[in-house]
């Protein structure tokens, strides 16, 4: 048995790699296990880049408010990186009275929580984007919310750890989490096994079957998620974009492709290749139609890539995140549902600070596992 370190976080996402480099920053001696052989193989680095408040379950928006406040603006500096962040307002777009009034629902429950969000007609929306066509009617407008690079975001926040001493295993896939003397302490790979103090289980859709054994059964499934990337364009917009139904979001990029994502309603029935997922030609075509409905001016960009991941998402559309309730030294951070970009560097701000005997910036309550046990 190796001692590892004082605490062991399994998976590397933005999740496992922001919160090893917070919880490094306060003196922790941390290490992560990656099962793939690269980091952030998973949804973090393959999502759309959204950081963005509006839309969001007023749950998560007191989180994701203070992290886009004290901790995106500040990245690259902190980091060392250009993680890309642009923080230049989030159209969301409706072309129907029906789209309509599921913005202003969405729009007065983020106004409740403090959030300048505001809905806007169709003609101010070509005001602050002259590209969209004449069927976008109306939007809700945040022009606090932005975008940024998943991939330099979650590397940044690797090598930073790395410079303070965090170890990364990666190709170190966890089969098993014992207790000992009635804590969580020891982690069992086909290599060998970890102990530690603290283990944090940042995994995804995966984290569900290391914790089930213990009695913690976070009811998640997966949801496949895919985007593409165009060719470079001149510049057009910097706003991120999203709609009504969700079923179509992205934005241009600083070096001028656009990386949009969209949904067929099928996510939920895709071929589980394993981590590794393939793109389907069901996706891309949807998305491709959605997009020259909202801009003709892009009916004839030429598609380069794309990418497809699976998303863990929760019964409850919201994440755990927090101590394993009944599993002293257990810490969970999963079911994200798509939007574990945006509130990942807060998220794992506030795991670190719960680690570490802190006081988290938001209230916790509302991710605590125990919201799922049955009301009696």
């Amino acid at each position: 048995m190796e001692k590892a370190a004082d605490v062991l976080i399994i998976g590397s996402g933005i999740i496992g790699c922001a919160t090893a480099y917070y919880l490094a920053k306060k003196g922790a001696a941390v290490t992560v296990l990656e099962a793939n052989d690269s980091i952030g193989n998973g949804g973090s680095s393959r999502n759309g880049g959204g950081v963005r408040q509006s839309g969001r379950d007023p749950r998560e928006l007191p989180m994701v408010m203070w992290g886009i406040k004290n901790l995106w603006p500040y990245l690259d500096e902190e980091l060392e990186t250009n993680v890309e962040y642009t923080q230049k307002g989030n159209l969301r777009l409706g072309k129907t009275a029906a789209h309509l009034k599921t913005l202003q629902k969405l729009t007065d429950g983020a106004v409740a929580c403090g959030l300048d969000v505001r809905m806007i007609s169709g003609d101010e929306v070509r005001k602050i984007n002259p590209y969209l066509s004449n069927e976008v009617i109306g939007a809700s407008w945040c022009p606090t919310d932005g975008h940024a690079n998943p991939l330099t975001t979650t590397l940044g926040y690797f090598k930073s750890a790395r410079r303070l001493g965090v170890r990364f295993i990666t190709g170190e896939p966890v089969t098993l989490i014992k207790k000992e003397k009635g804590r969580a302490h020891v982690v069992v790979t086909p290599d060998g096994t970890f102990e530690a103090e603290q283990i944090l289980v940042a995994a995804g859709y995966e984290t569900r079957a290391l914790t089930e054994p213990l009695g913690i059964d976070i009811p998640m499934r997966k949801k496949k998620s895919e985007c593409l990337v165009t060719e470079a364009e001149p510049p057009m917009f910097e706003q991120m974009l999203g709609t009504a139904e969700a079923d179509f979001y992205g934005h241009q990029t600083k070096h001028g492709s656009f990386v949009f994502g969209g949904s067929t309603g099928l996510e939920m029935f895709g071929i589980d290749d394993g981590p590794a997922q393939r793109s389907t030609s069901l996706s891309a075509p949807c998305t491709c139609r959605g997009i020259m409905k909202y801009f003709p001016a892009l009916s004839d960009a030429k598609i380069v890539r794309t990418w497809a991941g699976w998303t863990d998402a929760s019964a409850d559309g919201i994440p755990v995140i927090g101590p394993a309730d009944g599993v002293p030294g257990l810490y969970i951070a999963c079911g994200f549902t798509g939007h574990g970009f945006g509130i990942g560097p807060a998220a794992a701000y506030s795991i670190a600070e719960l680690m570490t005997g802190g006081t988290p910036p938001v209230d916790m309550e509302p991710f605590r596992c125990t919201r799922f046990k049955a009301k009696i």
